[in-house]
C-alpha cells in the first residue's frame, strides 16, 4: 500500500452539508458519495472523519459504506456551549454518540472526539472526558480526543486529559502549531494526530481573482504561491499535499472531497511527490484569514 495514500483520511462534512467556500456543487449526492467511498477504499484509504454536526452525513455514510469495508471511523460530538456543564451534558454526549452508532450502523467506532475543544475546558468539562472514557470502557469506542484551533486549547487539554486522538488545523499558509512545537509534541506524547483544512476550505486552489473581498489580504501571497507551483511544474493540488504528507509528525490529512473525480485528482496529486524548495516561506499570520471560524459569511 502507498504511504502517502493511506496517511490520506476522507472528511465527510459535504455528505450532509453544504460547506467550503470552494465548493459551487453543494451537498453531495447520496450516489455520488457511494462512488466516492468505493474509489477511497479501492485506493487505501482508511480513515473517514464525520461528526453528528455535519447535517445528515452520519446516516448517509451508514447507507453507503461498501459492504465488508474496514474504514475506521472516527465522529465527534456536538458542541455544548455553556459556560459550566452537568450531568445531563455528559448524558446527552452518551445519547449523541449512540444516535452516530445507529446512523453508521456501527457496533463500535475508531475514534470519538470533543468537537469545540473549550468544552473540555469549562467548569464540569471532565464529566464529558469521563462519559468519553465510559464509552470506550464499554468497547463502543477504541480511542478518545480532541478537535482544536489553537496552541492554548492544545496546552490546557494537554494540561488536564490524557488524550489519544487530536485534530488540527494546518496547511502551507497556516504553520503555526508546527512552527510553534506543539506538532512535534504532539507526537512524543505518542498522540495520534490529525491535520485538517489542508486545502483550507479550498481557499488555497482559488484563482486569486475570486478571492471574496473579505479575505484580499491573502489574494497576494496566493497569487505568490500559485506562481511558484507553476514554475516549478506542479499544481498547488500537489504542493499542499506534499507539504501536509511530508510532516513526520502528522499521522493522517483529511481531505473533503464532492465527488469521486475530485479524489481521483487527490489521490494522483499525492502520488505526484512534486515539492517546492521551502514551504516556511509561504507562513501566513492573520488568524482572520487563517481560521475559517473567522470568515464572514
Amino acid at each position: 500500500m502507498d504511504a502517502r495514500i493511506s496517511k490520506l483520511g476522507l472528511g465527510t462534512v459535504q455528505f450532509g452539508l453544504h460547506y467550503g467556500i470552494a465548493n459551487r456543487e453543494g451537498k453531495t449526492s447520496e450516489e455520488e458519495v457511494g462512488r466516492i467511498l468505493n474509489f477511497a477504499q479501492n485506493a487505501g484509504i482508511r480513515i473517514l472523519d464525520t461528526a453528528s454536526l455535519y447535517g445528515n452525513s452520519e446516516e448517509v455514510l451508514g447507507r453507503t459504506l461498501p459492504p465488508g469495508s474496514d474504514f475506521q471511523l472516527i465522529t465527534k460530538t456536538g458542541h455544548f456551549k455553556k459556560e459550566r456543564l452537568d450531568a445531563a451534558d455528559a448524558q446527552l454526549l452518551r445519547e449523541t454518540f449512540q444516535r452516530s452508532l445507529s446512523s453508521l450502523r456501527a457496533p463500535q467506532l475508531y475514534g470519538l472526539m470533543i468537537h469545540h475543544a473549550d468544552d473540555l475546558l469549562v467548569p464540569g468539562g471532565e464529566g464529558l472526558y469521563q462519559a468519553m472514557l465510559d464509552l470506550k470502557s464499554a468497547g463502543k469506542v477504541q480511542k478518545i480526543g480532541v478537535s482544536v484551533y489553537h496552541a492554548g486549547q492544545i496546552d490546557a487539554v494537554l494540561d488536564r486529559f490524557p488524550i489519544e486522538l487530536i485534530q488540527l488545523p494546518l496547511n502551507v499558509f497556516d504553520q503555526r502549531l508546527l512552527a510553534s512545537g506543539h506538532v512535534r509534541e504532539l507526537k512524543q506524547r505518542g498522540i495520534e494526530t490529525y491535520a485538517r483544512s489542508i486545502f483550507l476550505q479550498g481557499l488555497l486552489l482559488m484563482n486569486p481573482e475570486e478571492i471574496p473581498a473579505h479575505l484580499t489580504s491573502v489574494s497576494r501571497p496566493l497569487a505568490a504561491f500559485q506562481a511558484d507551483c507553476a514554475r516549478a511544474g506542479t499544481t498547488p493540488l500537489a504542493a499542499c499535499l506534499d507539504y501536509i504528507l511530508s510532516v513526520k509528525e502528522i499521522d493522517h490529512a483529511v481531505v473533503g472531497v464532492c465527488s469521486e473525480g475530485e479524489l481521483q485528482g487527490i489521490v494522483r496529486a499525492a502520488h505526484d511527490g512534486a515539492r517546492l524548495s521551502d514551504y516556511a516561506t509561504y507562513a501566513q499570520h492573520d488568524e482572520n484569514v487563517l481560521n475559517p471560524a473567522k470568515w464572514k459569511k
